[in-house]
Order: structure tokens, then C-alpha cells, then sequence
């Protein structure tokens, strides 16, 4: 059976390291990823130190892998390496803009998921923490994040010490689309999360929430408007900062995006 077919998301890990060799030889093959231009527009900042990984561990609503994980990786869009690099070749880079940080953004969630399909593949266990747009201010300080830089991954690394069951997933039909879009119709919506509605641990999540459907749970408790609109303002006011927007208005236009 192919090794997708049962990954699973593993948030508690032995005490033993990874070598550094082999952490080393993954990274570097992850970068064989695809990625726009040829540019790799993504930096990879490792944290070993329990100390950094406390100091780490509050953006990411202090989970417990995050300070047990042997090893942090840090995944950011990149886009300051390619334009020193233009700078210092007397070309003029214009990556100071949004459509440049989604670029960077896609090429490091590609090599996130390649490295950890290749991690996975080694034994090791891998959680993705979708809390690193959250609060990304306080990644950059933590990891002293420069202009045109911003996290949008973490992951947790280490050799598991727990094999959880398997989580469900939509079928194809409920996310495939053949030629052009089709949009979905209520009877469509039941048939495709009927499956899913009725597990016995989501009905239990209906019930312990004192809510009346699975949805309400996503809106409600887990992924609410109010937060959703407060990270976003966090957010783009991050975007601004790091130099992927316009200047901020007290700031001159002139002024230099890349400060050496």
C-alpha cells in the first residue's frame, strides 16, 4: 500500500534526535520540488534549542508538540534572497508587492509538502501547524525575520511515539471537477459530508460543543468570523510590514524597501 494512503498526523514523539546529517539530506532533497522561475523563493529556519522552541511556542497557541518536537522547522516565503541577488547584479527587482508574496507563499507550501512526504517516507512523523499565519509578528521577532520574509509553515518533526487512527477525508467527487466548475447543490452538500457527519467522533464533537450540526462547530467554536477577521487585519498589517504591500502611509514613498 502506498505510504499516503496511511500517513497520519503524529503530535507526540520519542526523545530520540534526528541526525543532523539526515535532517540535512531531506531538506536538500525537498528543494527538488517545483518552484516558479527556478528562484526557490523559500527559507527554511531550523529550531533545535528548547529555549527558541519555548520562545515558539505561544504563536502556536502553546500545542505540546511544539517544545517536545526534536526539531521545528520554520517555513517562510522568501522573497529578500532574490532581490539582494538582483540588487547586487545591477538588475531592478519589483517584488515588493503582493502578487510577489503569493509566489513565495506557493513555493514554500510546495516544499513543506515535499519534505514531508520525504520525511514520512524516512519513518519520521510530521504535524503541520496551520497556527503560523496566526500570529506571524511574533515568529518574526523570534526568528529575526528581515523585509520580504514571512513564515507560513511550521512543522513539528520527530520519530513518532504514537500511531493515531486515521482521519476521514471527502471523496473525489466531492472535490473534483470535470472541465468546468459545478457548483453544489443542497442535496449534493448532504450526500458528500453525509459520511463525514455521521462519524461517531464528530457526532461527539456536536454533542460535547452543544451544537446541533458538525458545521457549527467550524463556525462557532474552532474557526469563528471574529477571529478569522482579527487575524486577518494581523495579517495584512504583517504583509505591510515585511514589504509586501505598499508603504505604510507615515512612511515616504522613496524610501528604500531592503535596508542593508
Amino acid at each position: 500500500m502506498k505510504h499516503i494512503l496511511t500517513r497520519r498526523t503524529i503530535r507526540k514523539y520519542q526523545k530520540e534526535d534526528i541526525p543532523e546529517a539526515l535532517l540535512n539530506r531531506l531538506l536538500a532533497e525537498a528543494s527538488r520540488t517545483q518552484t516558479m522561475g527556478n528562484l526557490q523563493l523559500y527559507s527554511v529556519v531550523v529550531t533545535r534549542d528548547a529555549e527558541m522552541k519555548r520562545r515558539l511556542s505561544p504563536a502556536h497557541f502553546n500545542q505540546p508538540m511544539v517544545v517536545e518536537a526534536p526539531v521545528v522547522l520554520t517555513i517562510c516565503a522568501d522573497f529578500r534572497r532574490t532581490t539582494l541577488w538582483c540588487k547586487h547584479r545591477q538588475a531592478d527587482p519589483g517584488y515588493d508587492n503582493f502578487l510577489s508574496f503569493m509566489n513565495a507563499a506557493s513555493d514554500a507550501l510546495l516544499y513543506t509538502q515535499t519534505f514531508c512526504n520525504l520525511a514520512e517516507e524516512e519513518g519520521l512523523g510530521c504535524c503541520y501547524l496551520g497556527t503560523t499565519v496566526y500570529m506571524p509578528q511574533l515568529i518574526i521577532d523570534t526568528l529575526q525575520l528581515p523585509r520580504l520574509v514571512i513564515p507560513v509553515a511550521t512543522i513539528t518533526v520527530g520519530w513518532p511515539a504514537e500511531k493515531p487512527p486515521l482521519t476521514d477525508r471527502l471523496g473525489i467527487e466531492a472535490f473534483v471537477h470535470q472541465e468546468t466548475y459545478h457548483d453544489y447543490s443542497a442535496e449534493a452538500i448532504d450526500q458528500y459530508y453525509a459520511a463525514k457527519e455521521a462519524l461517531p467522533e464528530n457526532q461527539e464533537f456536536v454533542r460535547i460543543n452543544h451544537k446541533e450540526t458538525l458545521a457549527q462547530v467550524f463556525t462557532d467554536c474552532r474557526y469563528t468570523r471574529r477571529d478569522n477577521e482579527a487575524m486577518s487585519e494581523g495579517l495584512i498589517k504583517v504583509l505591510q510590514e515585511q514589504g509586501f504591500f505598499a508603504p505604510l502611509p507615515d512612511l515616504p514613498k522613496g524610501e528604500e524597501v531592503i535596508s542593508e
